[in-house]
């Protein structure tokens, strides 16, 4: 590693990725502990696998800070057409945990590819997006954009993840920042609000919503511009009605009945604290008895208690709430706030439109993480099996995010160089 770049990395950054690190540690050692521990390097034991897998993270952020910033750009695609065939190679040579074929088994550790995938998708979005000639007005180049993120998202829809291919949708963000227009997150929140109406109220009812909006909607347009036409509105209530009507065999249909049960109960729809909001309801409850200060490391009664299935990984927000308290949860989320906002920050300063472009990338991907996770842990969201960045045990993700902050350094550092 060239020495002068050690000048110039942000070690602000550094260090808040580090305190999160040794957070996710330790939570892992709580959330798995048993008398047969031997301590934090037992491969026997999740927290073991946690730390060689931080070693492997490690040595890749410092060989990252090695590398010439233009090589990430040059070889965008290749590392972008590699991650889709390790995603193609599950279908024939994937193991299925929990009902989802998304890992490799290679000498006893799972590789989950669909992690990597979410960094080889940000530097060839990035690659996309940054030639001269891209304009996200251009119809080819939103194609060819959207091509690269629909890739990726079918592949992962098909090994049973939804968890992981909803991430994707956080592209979105560095594309709203390039000029995409904001109507088509009108769109989506459209979309998706209408989606789960439909599954709240009867479609009797939902249909006569969509008519006063779009009749408010056509009204208050007519009043400040007399040249509006009905015929877009007319369009739109047909296409609304007929989504709704549509909305209940896609629930059937194409979504799993774990993804449906979960669904339900988060809309209040079904109460079974015994099935499959077993976990939901567990973790409230440990996030609730922390208190403010926490009942202390090792101390959790429904963390010891093994009371919450999965706890070290979906669900370990929940073991920072009972053992650490309020204080500790909103730490921990000032911590991610703080990352997220930093480099966000630092993206802008970019001299460059590909490394801009990347580092929006890498704040939205953090931002879906950490918002689901935390709200899943709090039953306001349905579970969907999304890690929560640095503290959730997994090799593949400690890894994948290892290499999304480091890139972004290795860019942060060199963002005065020329291009």
């Amino acid at each position: 590693m060239n020495n002068s770049i050690l000048y110039r990395l942000d070690w602000w950054l550094i260090l808040i990725y580090s305190l999160l690190i040794a957070f996710g540690v330790v939570n892992i050692y709580s959330a798995t502990f048993n008398n047969s521990s031997t301590g934090i390097f037992d491969m026997n034991q999740p927290v073991g696998k946690q730390m060689f897998f931080l070693i492997v993270s490690l040595f890749s952020g410092v060989l990252i800070l090695s590398v010439n910033s233009k090589f990430f750009e040059q070889f965008a695609s290749i590392g972008y057409y590699l991650s889709i065939f390790s995603l193609i190679g599950l279908f024939i040579f994937g193991k299925t945990v929990s009902g989802a074929t998304s890992w490799y088994n290679i000498a006893g550790l799972s590789i989950q590819p669909s992690e990597l995938a979410k960094v080889a998708t940000a530097l060839m979005i990035a690659s996309l997006m940054s030639k001269v000639q891209s304009d996200l007005k251009n119809l080819n180049t939103f194609l060819k954009i959207l091509g690269a993120l629909l890739l990726p998202f079918v592949l992962i829809i098909f090994q049973s993840d939804p968890g992981s291919a909803l991430v994707f949708g956080a592209f979105f963000f560095p594309l709203f920042r390039e000029g995409l227009s904001y109507a088509y997150l009108v769109l989506f929140v459209s979309i998706t609000l209408l989606f789960f109406i439909t599954l709240s109220f009867p479609i009797g009812l939902v249909v006569m919503i969509i008519t006063l909006i779009i009749f408010l909607l056509f009204f208050i347009l007519k009043n400040i511009n007399k040249k509006i036409k009905i015929w877009p509105f007319i369009g739109s209530f047909m296409i609304s009605v007929g989504f709704s009507l549509s909305v209940d065999y896609i629930f059937e249909n194409v979504f799993e009945q774990r993804h449906r049960d979960r669904i339900n109960i988060v809309l209040g729809k079904t109460i079974d604290y015994q099935g499959v909001g077993y976990n939901m309801n567990q973790s409230k409850i440990a996030i609730g008895a922390g208190g403010l200060k926490g009942k202390g490391f090792l101390k959790g009664t429904q963390t010891k208690g093994d009371f919450v299935p999965e706890q070290h990984t979906d669900y370990i927000f929940s073991t920072v709430g009972e053992e650490w308290g309020f204080l500790g949860g909103s730490l921990m989320i000032i911590l991610f706030c703080l990352m997220i906002i930093r480099i966000v920050i630092q993206a802008e300063k970019q001299t460059s439109k590909f490394r801009r472009i990347y580092s929006h990338g890498v704040a939205g991907i953090l931002f879906i993480h950490f918002f689901i996770n935390v709200g899943m842990s709090l039953g306001i969201l349905p579970t969907i099996g999304i890690p929560l960045p640095f503290l959730s045990y997994g090799g593949s993700s400690l890894l994948a995010f290892t290499i999304m902050i480091f890139i972004h350094l290795n860019f942060d550092a060199n963002r005065l160089s020329e291009w």
